[in-house]
């Protein structure tokens, strides 16, 4: 979404799409100043057991802004994104990288997939794609 449709999230969404109750509850209860971060989204969704997308959607339906990406990308303040290229990219991790990508792009789960796989932080798997010039996308919540 553009600058511009901040504040309206839910219009990503089919119109009539439905709130689920559970969800919109643990959503309204972390949301701050408008704000829910992607942490507690994903708390969320394990706690709940539910996928994480649909937490992501809730999230949009409420209006709520998705802050502090775990990968750096975006929802700080003053930087907006975190994230800077790595100087040295682990072993193995690039070539891991660059077998996880779908049309020149890495998903959100794939780098957190790399995260744990390489026992690394999803911030030096992001900072690797950083330098790699590698975008990614899909977030797993819908945010990019």
């Amino acid at each position: 979404m553009t600058h511009e449709d901040a504040g309206h999230y839910a219009s990503k969404h089919p119109k009539g799409e439905k709130l689920d109750p559970g969800i919109a509850e643990a959503v309204k209860k972390k949301v701050s100043d408008g704000k829910i971060t992607c942490a507690a989204a994903h708390k969320i969704a394990g706690t709940l057991d539910v996928p994480v997308a649909d937490v992501g959607v809730t999230i949009d339906l409420l209006e709520a802004r998705l802050a502090k990406c775990q990968l750096g990308l975006f929802g700080y303040y003053p930087e907006k994104k975190i994230v800077k290229p790595m100087e040295s990219i682990p072993g193995g991790l690039e070539e891991a990288v660059r077998e996880s990508l779908t049309d020149n792009r890495i998903s959100c789960a794939a780098c957190w997939k790399l995260a744990e796989q390489f026992d690394c932080t999803r911030l030096d798997v992001s900072s690797s794609c950083e330098s790699m010039g590698i975008k990614i996308s899909p977030c797993q919540l819908g945010a990019f």
